[in-house]
């Protein structure tokens, strides 16, 4: 009888430790942030880096990465 009180609370002791390591239930309340899309890449005219199409500038079908690059013109 002894030993199956011991074996008991051994293993009320392993559930609470158990339970304390996982991490909390996410509530279902709250949404999962979206990730965006990939997007093409282009490259600079003027020094050849390479940008996301999105932040590109363009001009004469030309992309460039800033504006001072744009006025230059294509290297």
């Amino acid at each position: 009888m002894k030993y199956l009180i011991v074996l008991a609370v051994i293993a009320v002791v392993y559930a609470l430790w158990r339970s304390q390591r996982r991490p909390p239930p996410r509530q279902g309340g709250t949404p999962r942030p979206r990730i965006a899309p990939p997007q093409d890449m282009v490259r600079c005219a003027h020094c050849g880096v390479h940008l996301p199409q999105g932040e590109a500038l363009w001009a004469d079908g030309r992309s460039y990465c800033c504006r001072a690059h744009q006025e230059q013109g294509p290297a």
